[in-house]
């Protein structure tokens, strides 16, 4: 099963809600009307909550533009508060995701007939290892196996190049294709080499803070500054009107995509019962978005820049996501690389079906053509420890910006005593996240040799499949005299690495290609919150529970309905000829009380009182 992480959920409906499964995919799209209507309990938007504390400045940004409302959790993460079953919660962002999928895995098994475990859930490439460690504690709270997290621009990139027939041979120069990515909330550009069956990202660049939401705002405030002038409105102290205006815009946006003409925008029964009305066209929509525009190109440049490449050497650009439907988007991105851009991918479901591919191909149960994908670390990470030989820290970047993954690395260390290692971001200002830091990792059952030298510790450290990073395990490397020998030569019990790094002269550290080292003794610190995967699974079962038996109970109460319509239908038809008048009318009465009782003292009744009225109704009929 290959899951894409939308930006929406349709509802919190008691519980959950937009997958793919290997050939289909159910696309998670706002509804509006649904919003409209239930504005404070309706989830929508909450994809880049995952991962952050409810203190950081983009939280607390988003939360004036949510109309449900955000609060601190316990542990000083997101949480959301709705009303369910007639009370206030507060469900952390890894509960809400995680209802989401499991609705979708219902779902699929449904459409299936078969039970689904295993996934692909697509993540934006920008997503830190906090954001991407949430995810996969939502996919947890699921009861979802994650196989993998994949970068959206991977996912796509998977999606267009596994199905081509005329891919360079493997000794060939390889064939580099731009994807650029602007959908509802983000901006993202990869740049990847393709040989025949096989896929390497060579860049990946982004701008977070960029996509067709933005153009949206920025119609939005246009025609709310214009309200409050002519009709005297304020249109944003009212949540439900402006979810109208945000609704109206889109389809505005959409409509100049294709039209350069003036376009109207009319909604009736707006706010105070006023009807509302103005118009806009594409060259007004461009000039008002013109500082957005001007952000397209600088990461096309970066991810030039990064992968060493020149215009010339680019085979095509493929465009996806819903922004990128934008004339003026199109026309910045053709005229950077002056060349016609290329649309052969699916806009709105690449990212999906690159997902259901990949999950296809980590799966023994598919026979899927053979394809191998390298990724790449979207930042550099640097370990930092405290010195042994003077006061201070040494540290090394261990994975540069774009460094294949998954990858990993042995570090040789020197020490007689446990010791800390601190993993953090090299360069803060690059990452979209206030904090720098990863995680902090303990080495333990660490001593000096039996002559009291230092112990030669290696650390294997990791980016995974997921994109995660770790300290996986360490060895102590112990001396030994061998035996039968006329020299006593001390000797390492573990033949030596290819060094492949530099000394350092504060711990004298060597970074090595991984050449499979022994288990560890290493203590990872605990980066996930167990409390939240826990509570989050618990109230799952909770839900779904009580989703069941509020089924059942409405399946109850429906069957009282459709029995009452049904034998009225039969009295106006095939009974017709065989009953009287007067017994009609007795009858018809009778099931008019019925329905008057469905939907007023029966409106809210348990499941045995409908199962007895039916029961009573099938007895007297």
């Amino acid at each position: 099963m290959g899951l894409e992480l939308e930006e929406n959920f349709k509802g919190f409906l008691s519980g959950w809600s937009s997958i793919v499964c290997m050939s289909w995919v159910i696309k998670n799209k706002i509804s509006f009307p649904q919003i409209v209507t239930n504005v404070k309990n309706t989830l929508h938007g909450f994809k880049k909550l995952h991962g952050r504390a409810f203190e950081d400045p983009y939280i607390q940004a988003e939360r004036a533009k949510l109309p449900y409302e955000l609060q601190k959790m316990p542990n000083g993460s997101v949480g959301v508060k709705v009303r369910y079953l007639d009370e206030e919660r507060l469900f952390a962002i890894e509960q809400i995701t995680g209802m989401l999928l499991a609705k979708l895995k219902e779902t699929s098994e449904s459409a299936l007939k078969k039970p689904v475990a295993d996934c692909v859930i697509s993540v934006p490439s920008f997503f830190t290892d906090a954001e991407r460690r949430s995810v996969m504690a939502a996919a947890q709270i699921a009861g979802l196996n994650c196989l993998k997290l994949m970068n959206e621009t991977t996912a796509v990139a998977l999606a267009y190049g596994i199905y081509k027939q005329d891919l360079p041979a493997l000794e060939e120069k390889p064939r580099n294709v731009v994807f650029v990515d602007m959908g509802h909330s983000a901006y993202q550009v990869s740049i990847c080499a393709f040989n025949k069956g096989k896929l390497k990202v060579l860049a990946t660049t982004f701008d977070p803070f960029i996509g067709g939401r933005n153009f949206d705002e920025a119609l939005v405030d246009y025609f709310s500054e214009e309200f409050r002038t002519k009709y005297k409105l304020n249109v944003k102290e009212n949540p439900r009107a402006l979810l109208r205006l945000y609704q109206e815009c889109e389809k505005l946006k959409k409509l100049m995509s294709a039209n350069a003409s003036d376009l109207p925008l009319n909604i009736e029964c707006f706010m105070n019962d006023l009807d509302v009305s103005s118009k806009m066209n594409r060259a007004q929509f461009e000039q008002l978005c013109a500082a957005l525009l001007s952000r397209v190109e600088p990461p096309l440049r970066a991810a030039m820049d990064q992968a060493k490449l020149q215009r010339e050497d680019i085979y095509s650009i493929e465009i996806v996501g819903g922004a990128t439907r934008i004339p003026a988007v199109k026309e910045q991105i053709s005229n950077f690389f002056c060349k016609e851009i290329s649309t052969t991918l699916n806009a709105d479901e690449a990212v999906a079906r690159g997902c259901a591919l990949q999950c296809a191909i980590l799966s023994p149960a598919f026979k899927v053509r053979e394809f191998s994908i390298t990724d790449v670390v979207p930042y550099s990470v640097t370990l930092r420890w405290k010195s042994s030989y003077e006061e201070g820290t040494g540290e090394c970047e261990v994975f540069s910006k774009n460094h294949a993954a998954p990858f990993s690395k042995v570090i040789t260390f020197h020490k007689k005593e446990p010791f800390d290692l601190e993993a953090y971001y090299t360069h803060p200002h690059e990452v979209p996240y206030p904090d720098s830091r990863i995680g902090r990792f303990t080495i333990q059952n660490v001593g000096p040799q039996h002559d009291g030298d230092n112990s030669k510790v290696k650390v294997k450290v990791r980016v995974n499949i997921h994109g995660l990073f770790s300290v996986a395990n360490a060895s102590v490397i112990e001396k030994q005299n061998i035996e039968g020998d006329h020299n006593d030569t001390p000797m390492d019990t573990e033949s030596s690495s290819k060094n492949q790094g530099r000394d350092d002269e504060l711990d004298k550290m060597q970074v090595d290609q991984d050449e499979g080292i022994q288990k560890s003794q290493a203590e990872q610190q605990n980066q996930g919150d167990e409390e939240t995967e826990n509570a989050g699974s618990e109230a799952k079962g909770k839900m779904m529970m009580q989703d069941k038996l509020e089924k059942e109970r409405n399946d109850a109460k429906n069957a009282v309905e459709e029995y009452v319509y049904d034998f009225r239908d039969k009295l106006c038809g095939v009974f017709e000829k065989f009953i009287t008048e007067e017994d009609s009318n007795k009858l018809t009465l009778m099931l008019e009380d019925t329905e008057n009782w469905l939907y007023e003292d029966g409106e809210d009744q348990p499941k045995q009182v409908y199962m007895d009225k039916l029961q009573e109704l099938r007895v007297r009929f």
